[in-house]
């Protein structure tokens, strides 16, 4: 077998180290998260990455994970959003109620209407919040800290008055399906072809598109590289969960929410003029860029996947509580900002702050294990993030 020149070993070499440099936050992020699980995986004697509990963390995440999908783009464009955990909270709530007493009065005995039904109203009361949200912050321009805030508290009241002080069961056949069911594991491995088959296909008209607008593209084995990497993790994943029960319902919902919303950020106008407006604000206003209406979609998207969360959370829960969504505001935020998104916006991406909220929860999964108090869990996660973030400022520096 004939070896490369001198030269072409080079520029091979400069290529996969400026793809490092490049990524260099990513990739400590899935070193940071493999280390995690190596940790886990010996203090819990293998326990930790049993497929039941690899099956389980991946459906703990979900709910705050759908959530970053949309944190991302608020704090792209400078600004946060502090009631998306009790507008999750509301939604499931509203959820229950309409599960166990509104459905089953007009339609009973078909409780797969039942639960379309509930899915669209939660998802449309999640959404109807975020347009009321987003026209107070972008249009009536008072201070997005200010308005969420104030919107923590009035879902607070919103959630005691909905439930009186009780827990809604929310548990009903087809309802349950979405938090709790599997994707049959025959399906799953057709998912899985199919989007390994869009892996690629993507990458060649990627290509493409570059191409035809004069970019200077990437070794052709840089990308079959990369696209091969993320194709046997997805694989690999599918295969592992098979080995319990399948993929998880929430899990494939997930899936979807952060493809659609990632395509939406990075090839779209939306996408584009959120991560202008996040760079400098100002300029993209001179470039006529209408920041009132791109604030405003942002805040509808997240309310949208509030929406979405919390039908989720219901269903998982089975319970609709006065202390639904608590606190998870806090770890929506920590997954994105842990994930690559800068507080100071124009920077982030929706596959770091996936790779966040699994980091998140990937430390709270194993000091559950592990029987550790919760008192001790807020104060390693809290350690965590400020390592995490620690750790990126250094990164950047150097």
């Amino acid at each position: 077998m004939t070896a490369l020149p001198a030269t072409q070993k080079d520029t091979a070499f400069s290529a996969i180290l400026k793809q490092l440099r490049g990524n260099l936050q990513t990739y400590a992020l899935v070193v940071a998260l493999v280390v995690i699980w190596s940790l886990f995986a010996i203090l819990t004697n293998g326990m930790y990455l049993s497929p039941q509990n690899f099956s389980n963390l991946f459906r703990q995440m979900t709910i705050t994970a759908i959530m970053s999908v949309g944190m991302v783009l608020v704090i792209v464009t400078g600004n946060i959003d502090l009631s998306v955990g009790r507008l999750a909270g509301y939604v499931s709530v509203v959820v229950a109620t309409l599960q166990l007493r509104t459905w089953e009065h007009y339609f009973p005995g078909q409780p797969l209407l039942a639960a379309i039904l509930s899915t669209i109203c939660g998802i449309g009361v999640g959404t109807l919040y975020g347009v009321v949200q987003g026209y107070i912050i972008a249009y009536l321009r008072v201070t997005a800290f200010i308005v969420t805030l104030g919107s923590m508290w009035i879902l607070n009241g919103l959630i005691l008055i909905q439930t009186e002080g009780k827990t809604i069961a929310a548990n009903q056949e087809y309802f349950e399906d979405i938090g709790q069911g599997y994707v049959s594991k025959e399906i799953g491995l057709i998912i899985a072809v199919g989007v390994v088959v869009l892996l690629f296909v993507n990458m060649i008209l990627g290509r493409r598109r570059k191409a035809k607008f004069g970019f200077t593209l990437s070794s052709m084995g840089m990308d079959v590289l990369k696209t091969s990497f993320f194709a046997v993790l997805l694989v690999g994943y599918i295969i592992y969960v098979n080995a319990f029960s399948g993929i998880q319902n929430p899990v494939l919902i997930l899936g979807v929410v952060a493809v659609v919303v990632s395509y939406m950020a990075d090839n779209t106008r939306f996408g584009r003029h959120s991560y202008a407006i996040g760079g400098n604000a100002e300029a993209a206003r001179l470039s006529g860029i209408n920041i009132q209406k791109t604030i405003f979609l942002v805040f509808v998207l997240m309310g949208f996947l509030c929406g979405v969360s919390g039908v989720v959370m219901a269903s998982y829960v089975g319970y609709g509580t006065i202390a639904a969504g608590t606190g998870y505001e806090l770890y929506v935020i920590a997954g994105c900002i842990l994930g690559g998104t800068s507080t100071l916006g124009g920077v982030g991406t929706i596959f770091g702050a996936m790779v966040g909220s699994l980091i998140m929860a990937s430390v709270t999964n194993g000091l559950q294990i592990m029987n550790v108090p919760s008192a001790w869990q807020y104060v390693v996660n809290g350690l965590v993030l400020v390592i995490a973030v620690f750790g990126d400022v250094y990164l950047k520096k150097k």
